[in-house]
């Protein structure tokens, strides 16, 4: 049996299991929809969106579904996008244009608008709306709540959470340093910002008292046990949704996490100009050494899109963003709302079998 969870009574959702958004070619309203159908908080990552494009992303999953679904947005956050460093950038990512025929002008190197991408996810009022990247304004989140919206921030430091806390969030995600994709961390450099999850999630809620999600590294029912015996509130999962039917990962990348062993991941900023824990591949050995040098987020995700797409169309995992967390070898193929099940079940058999020493 599944404990009480203040999750579960805020989103009036059967088993307090949200899919993590996914912004990009990955996230798709199938996924979010078929969590959300098996009992789950489904969710979509519509960052890269342009508002228009956010509207028409969250009507569609509520065309395949009438339960709750949240949000995420990327905070806006400084960057460092040197003249320089763009040069710089083009010129490394030279050979592997030419081994994809990738375009060398990007559409853009900038993100759509913040303001206008949150009005209109405040204007169609999913169930949630989180942010990640940084803390959104007191106006933001009082906006939100007006609206009848659940906010929920990403924590990476117990600093974070705080600020997050001071802000007025209802929810915090506790993003472990096991987690796959981009980091969120916002205050202090990422490096000193990489806290297990099993510190984490106690350390904050010694000093929060907002119901808490535990995102990273969790991939069945013994994970998911373990985040709720920790104090957690709920789950976050990506890396085991991405192997799902419903998402939009490309074959091979999905292949690469299947085959995973857990010590082939690593944190890199090569790819976007922010720091994500992805599988080690060609083109991340090759402009590691160069990183410093490269770009922040966004120019340097703009540099490198039309390869990373390319790579995917070609089936080549050598210059794709691979992102994955550390329980990638735990991955399962099938379809989401059977994942979603079976974690159910998993979760509550080992709550219900207690310690297995």
């Amino acid at each position: 049996m599944w404990p009480e969870s203040r999750i579960s009574r805020l989103f009036g959702i059967d088993v307090p299991i949200v899919q993590a958004p996914m912004a990009g070619e990955t996230d798709r309203p199938e996924l979010a929809a078929a969590v959300s159908n098996a009992g789950g908080l489904g969710s979509t990552g519509v960052a890269y969106l342009q508002p228009e494009a956010v509207r028409k992303r969250i009507q569609d999953i509520r065309s395949l579904t009438d339960r709750p679904f949240g949000v995420n947005l990327f905070a806006p956050a400084p960057t460092d996008n040197a003249a320089e460093k763009i040069d710089k950038a083009r010129a490394l990512l030279s050979p592997w244009r030419a081994r994809y025929g990738a375009d060398d002008v990007p559409a853009t190197l900038a993100m759509p608008d913040f303001e206008a991408q949150l009005a209109v996810v405040l204007e169609e009022k999913p169930a949630l709306v989180s942010f990640t990247f940084g803390c959104p304004t007191e106006n933001q989140v009082a906006r939100a709540k007006a609206a009848g919206i659940v906010v929920a921030g990403t924590a990476t430091t117990v600093a974070e959470a705080l600020v997050l806390a001071a802000a007025g969030v209802d929810v915090i995600v506790a993003q472990g340093a096991e987690a796959g994709a981009h980091r969120g961390s916002f205050l202090a450099p990422f490096a000193d910002s990489l806290v297990g999850l099993i510190a984490l999630v106690p350390a904050i809620l010694a000093r929060v008292s907002l119901p808490l999600i535990a995102a990273c590294g969790i991939m069945d029912g013994r994970g998911i046990a373990a985040a709720l015996m920790l104090g957690a509130s709920g789950v976050q999962l990506g890396t085991a949704f991405l192997v799902t039917d419903e998402s939009g990962a490309s074959p091979s990348w999905k292949k690469a996490v299947l085959g995973l062993d857990v010590d082939q991941t690593q944190v890199t900023r090569i790819f976007s100009g922010r720091p994500a824990r992805g599988i080690r591949n060609a083109m991340m050995k090759n402009l590691e050494p160069y990183a410093e040098e490269l770009p922040g987020f966004p120019a340097m995700n703009g540099l490198t899109r039309a390869i990373r797409s390319a790579a995917a169309k070609a089936g080549d995992s050598d210059a794709q963003s691979l992102w994955a967390g550390q329980g990638a070898p735990l991955a399962r193929a099938m379809p989401a709302g059977e994942l979603l099940r079976t974690l159910s079940s998993e979760t509550a058999a080992r709550l219900n079998e207690g310690f297995q020493g």
